[in-house]
């Protein structure tokens, strides 16, 4: 699903990715942990093509395809999906019409008609609902004036819209209770399939407690220094990254 290799990536002049090598196949979740400024939103935001940050050397796959050759809106349509740590807000922009939008432009890359109207709408309201959100809330501005724990779900519902095959979660744990957590676990956890992966980014092992990830990688200054299973998570709760070399 998904190559690294040997990546380097700098963000104003400075080198922040130093060597990063990494493989995801189909069905695996894998996490990443590491301490602040070790480079994980970094490496979100390197394979969701934002601008501003230049990979030096090295290369990423995506189904077989050269991901750095491909714009960012090729690479959504293609079927990579980022979950902000900070979501944006959009005003001006609805959660209904952004949604209908972002999936009738995955239908048509793929040639497949647009969803109607009315099977968008049985849909959406279906997905609010597993999502606990409002459905007032798909009626306004994309996350314009909502709390920290209604973006993070509202994300999550984006994902289960669009039915992405390769998800990267940064932080989505950031700033929800316990309830939040389990709501938005539970939706990414819908999503797994032997045809989907996923790159989820965390600070703390409790997130993996509820999306349990066949890998945990340790990154700083850069680089994985260490890989292991889900108890390296739960290794890394008791001794700090201290304990890893980090």
């Amino acid at each position: 699903m998904l190559n690294i290799e040997n990546l380097h990536a700098t963000v104003d002049g400075k080198e922040i990715l130093k060597g990063i090598n990494l493989s995801i196949n189909p069905g695996q979740v894998h996490a990443i942990m590491g301490p602040n400024g070790s480079g994980k939103s970094t490496l979100a935001n390197v394979l969701a093509g934002k601008p501003g940050y230049l990979v030096t050397q090295g290369n990423i796959f995506f189904k077989g395809q050269d991901l750095l050759a491909m714009s960012v809106d090729v690479r959504a349509r293609n079927g990579l999906f980022q979950a902000f740590q900070y979501p944006v807000e959009i005003p001006g922009v609805s959660n209904m019409s952004f949604l209908k939008a972002a999936l009738n432009a995955k239908r048509r890359h793929f040639e497949q008609t647009e969803m109607d109207a009315m099977d968008f709408l049985s849909a959406i309201k279906a997905k609010a609902r597993q999502m606990q959100i409002n459905e007032e809330m798909l009626y306004r501005a994309v996350n314009e004036g909502f709390s920290g724990g209604e973006k993070k779900r509202n994300e999550v519902l984006q994902m289960l819209m669009l039915e992405p095959c390769f998800s990267v979660l940064d932080e989505t744990d950031s700033g929800l209770d316990i309830d939040a957590l389990q709501i938005v676990s539970a939706g990414v956890n819908s999503l797994r399939a032997s045809h989907r992966s996923f790159l989820v980014i965390t600070h703390y092992q409790r997130l993996l407690n509820y999306i349990v990830p066949d890998f945990v990688h340790v990154l700083a200054d850069g680089r994985i220094i260490k890989s292991g299973n889900k108890e390296l998570a739960q290794e890394l709760e008791e001794t700090g990254y201290a304990g890893v070399g980090a």
